[in-house]
């Protein structure tokens, strides 16, 4: 079975390496991914791939982490993820991957809240609910660090995020940690507090998208061809047009809210628009900074593998330098094509 596992897997490491013309894209629903949907029904992902004579599809899976594991054992060759999960599912699984997108950073989308609460420390001998080892997870942890407490001061409870809200509800939960849009139902609640929020770490819970690093090295179009589809995109949807307004009201439709809760959310995440916004943030040495922060509390959760030696086992790759193992690159941010985008030359 082991020798099986291992020629499967083998199989499709392998397929990836191959030149070819036809290519498979998955994405969630999530404020700042919903732009993948409406670039496939309005046929703009189809313009950039027949610009470089490829066929590109996009597929909405409906649960996030199976989306990044049919990623990661070849189902598709780009997935959007966060960059924690990026590393901690594919790359820590030694598929090579690469960030060919920065799409954007929750600047508000993801929270703390305590009911009946006013400081943060309160926090201290409580139960915390929320997805365990999530991207809440590395929020709270970041949370405590602020005022001076471990994970050892709280008790965390697993709790599904199809749950969170009706647990919240009840008397024995006092403390969650969650994304929107339960956050929002969350914080409507009489007596809930929102303590802290990833607005106070920016830059740190990005949303990617990701793409087999062995697939865009011997196909450029397709990375050519994602990143054109994208920006098109993004610049329709941040106009004040009519078609604006259109685009925006179909994203809100298919993530179930109406307009306004879909403004809402975008008004808590930090779109990057432009090419140019995007480069800031992947150019800046603070995303080394940033992804080790992610790798130390991975490891220190058991995300890294089992034969994890310390945090820095997966090398992550970023244009101000490596973090980690240089001999073991997993995960890399490039910015060559977005930079093609903010120079005009895709």
């Amino acid at each position: 079975m082991l020798k099986l596992t291992l020629f499967v897997l083998t199989l499709a490491l392998s397929s990836h390496s191959l030149a070819r013309d036809s290519f498979k894209v998955c994405w969630s629903i999530y404020a700042g991914w919903m732009p993948w949907g409406q670039a496939a029904d309005l046929g703009i992902v189809k313009k950039w791939a027949d610009k470089y004579d490829i066929d590109i599809e996009v597929v909405q899976i409906n649960d996030y982490i199976e989306s990044i594991n049919q990623y990661s054992t070849g189902g598709f060759d780009a997935c959007t993820m966060t960059n924690m999960d990026a590393l901690t599912i594919p790359a820590a699984g030694g598929i090579d991957s690469t960030a060919l997108i920065v799409g954007d950073f929750s600047n508000g989308n993801d929270g703390v809240v305590l009911k009946n609460a006013d400081s943060l420390h309160d926090i201290k001998g409580q139960t915390v609910n929320l997805v365990e080892l999530s991207v809440s997870h590395y929020l709270l942890a970041r949370a405590l660090d602020t005022v001076g407490l471990k994970e050892a001061d709280i008790q965390v409870v697993n709790t599904a995020d199809a749950d969170m809200v009706a647990a919240f509800n009840t008397s024995d939960v006092t403390a969650v940690a969650t994304w929107n849009p339960l956050l929002s139902e969350i914080t409507a609640t009489a007596g809930s507090n929102m303590l802290f929020d990833s607005s106070k770490i920016p830059g740190e819970i990005i949303d990617l998208l990701i793409v087999n690093t062995d697939t865009l090295k011997a196909n450029p179009a397709l990375g050519k061809a994602l990143t054109g589809a994208w920006y098109e995109t993004m610049a329709l949807m941040n106009g004040d047009d009519t078609k604006a307004l259109e685009i925006l009201e179909s994203m809100a439709l298919a993530s179930g809210t109406d307009l306004a809760g879909y403004r809402a959310q975008l008004a808590s995440t930090h779109m990057f628009y432009t090419p140019a916004q995007a480069l800031a943030l992947t150019d800046a040495t603070q995303l080394i900074t940033t992804m080790q922060q992610v790798a130390e509390f991975s490891f220190d959760h058991g995300l890294l593998g089992d034969g994890a030696p310390d945090a820095g086992f997966i090398g992550i790759e970023t244009p101000a330098g490596i973090y980690g193992n240089s001999d073991n690159i997993k995960l890399r941010f490039d910015p060559s094509y977005m930079r093609m985008a903010a120079d005009g030359t895709l």
